[in-house]
């Protein structure tokens, strides 16, 4: 009955002579850290992550300034205790003759990390005496002088090198010097205390406090860490903060390769699928087609690309064969009327003048004006595809656009004796799409049931929306579509015409239709009318054509 078609999607003309060609073999993956850079790219990102915030808690953090401040009132406190029981073994003479000496001779309790030094009030040095087990770093103390500390120290040491630059001279030589100055500072004003770095660029602390008995000063009591105390305690602590990262940044480097294993390996693998199949090596080794890795168990992007990888290799493949397909079959219907040609025009030569060579050249005009729209339906065709995807939608009235088309082609069909009229739906239905596109496909709808019809007949089109979806319906009165045409009226250059109208259609307007209509994500097919009750085998009341499209 009616214009068959194609499903064209020919804008792409892909052949062999037009793919890329490459002579590279696709990767084949070695050692997967050294293969892939977005594996090294997430461990050195995620090792400089940990950088940033290891200086953050060895600059910013308050540690260091508390263990000054812890060790000062520490300092304080066993002078001020220090001074009291040297005032308490003194209380028993008399201040004028007190010698602190003889008081001293049995010396003082003895501390684990804590320096003392006892001056009189000439700021003359009477005792000193040591810490009792205090090893400084210069000793064998095990903790300071293991392997892993000493890796770290060196590190450290050639950072702060770095962001400090040229230690500057220190004047101060050792501990003494501090003792004295800070004991004659005490003498002349009171309480007082001192932070130094001596020669070995070692930190030293002190705190001094005059001797007091019955309310005057008979000596001077100053209180001192060892040289390296502060530090080693600065040290320990850095180290234990370098071994927590160092522990951080081994898991963090297992962490990023497993996780750039799980992202870069499956895209190594689709890369190297889509680089195999662009090669020339691939096609003449392999005919098979392109083998992506199928993925799409995995609930993330990997899987939704290698999907779409699939959908977009597949739809690439069915263009390919489409356009081969497509090639062949116009190939062929041009050869119908050439050879028509052909032979009209051989016999022209030989023919009198007369009534058959009139009817001769009839053929032949004929038969180029078959070629004309032949040639400009499979021009429109193969542009169809790309107009399709460059064209901007938008949401448009539905039924306006149909009144529009029926008024206009009513007219036409009435000239024929064949009445076309619109059941308007009771509400405006409204859809998104390509309006100019739409309108084609019920334009074909209608002037092909108006050719199919005699007259007396009529085209009935109505629309309606069910649920999400609206269905648009061309009903005529004309002879119907015979039984086995039904599965074929879509398919390219297929028609179904008397010999009358051979020739005067080139079978594409439905396949045009059907591509439109599957294009915007709906569905059209072709029935026949039967009469309720009917038998199968009655003569069918007319055809009806129903196109599906999302609402």
């Amino acid at each position: 009955m009616a214009n068959a078609g194609i499903d064209m999607t020919s804008d792409m003309n892909i052949s062999d002579g037009n793919r890329v060609e490459s002579d590279k073999k696709p990767n084949k993956r070695k050692g997967f850290f050294w293969a892939s850079a977005m594996a090294r790219r997430i461990i050195a990102f995620n090792l400089i992550a940990l950088c940033v915030l290891l200086m953050g808690m060895l600059y910013i953090s308050e540690f260091r300034s508390n263990i000054e401040t812890e060790r000062m009132s520490a300092l304080q406190v066993e002078a001020g205790l220090y001074a009291n029981l040297i005032a308490e073994r003194s209380s028993n003479e008399d201040v004028a003759s007190v010698s602190l000496l003889s008081v001293l001779s049995s010396g003082l309790p003895q501390t684990k990390s804590t320096e003392i030094r006892v001056y009189d009030t000439e700021n003359t040095l009477l005792l000193t005496q040591m810490a009792d087990e205090y090893i400084g770093p210069s000793g064998q103390n095990t903790e300071n002088n293991n392997k892993l500390s000493n890796i770290f120290d060196t590190i450290w040491n050639k950072i702060e090198a770095l962001v400090k630059g040229p230690t500057q001279q220190i004047q101060t030589t050792n501990t003494e010097e501090i003792g004295y100055d800070l004991a004659l500072k005490v003498i002349q004003s009171g309480q007082a205390s001192v932070k130094e770095t001596i020669q070995s660029g070692e930190i030293v602390a002190a705190f001094g406090q005059p001797i007091v008995l019955s309310d005057i000063a008979i000596g001077v009591i100053v209180v001192s860490t060892p040289a390296g105390l502060m530090d080693g305690l600065r040290k320990q602590e850095r180290n234990n903060i370098l071994r927590l990262f160092a522990l951080a940044a081994g898991l963090s480097v297992i962490l990023s390769l497993v996780l750039a294993k799980t992202i870069a390996n499956p895209i190594h693998d689709l890369a190297a699928a889509m680089e195999a199949g662009s090669t020339s090596k691939l096609r003449k080794d392999s005919p098979d087609r392109v083998n992506i890795p199928d993925m799409t168990a995995r609930d993330d992007e990997i899987g939704h690309l290698s999907s779409a990888m699939q959908n977009m290799t597949s739809a690439l493949y069915h263009r390919i064969d489409t356009n081969e397909q497509f090639a062949a079959d116009v190939a062929h219907e041009i050869k119908n009327p050439l050879a028509s040609l052909r032979s009209a025009i051989e016999t022209l030569r030989i023919a009198p003048e007369g009534e058959k060579r009139n009817r001769l050249l009839d053929v032949v005009e004929h038969d180029v004006r078959r070629l004309d729209r032949l040639v400009s339906d499979i021009s429109n065709a193969s542009r169809l595809d790309s107009d399709l995807v460059k064209e901007e939608e938008e949401s448009f009235d539905v039924t306006r656009m149909l009144e529009r088309i029926v008024d206009f082609h009513g007219l036409e069909a009435k000239e024929l004796g064949i009445e076309v009229f619109f059941e308007k739906p009771e509400d405006k239905i409204t859809i998104y799409g390509l309006e100019e596109r739409l309108a084609q496909v019920f334009v074909n709808l209608i002037t092909n049931a108006v050719s199919f019809c005699e007259s007396g007949d009529a085209v009935r089109l109505w629309a309606r929306r069910v649920e999400n979806r609206v269905l648009i319906v061309v009903e005529d009165t004309g002879q119907g579509i015979p039984e086995d045409s039904l599965s074929k009226i879509f398919k390219r250059f297929y028609s179904n015409r008397s010999e009358d109208n051979f020739g005067n259609n080139s079978g594409l307007g439905l396949s045009i239709s059907k591509q439109i209509v599957e294009a915007h994500g709906g569905v059209i097919w072709a029935e026949n009318i039967q009469a309720k009750g009917a038998d199968e085998t009655a003569p069918p009341l007319g055809a009806r054509f129903v196109v599906g499209l999302p609402g």
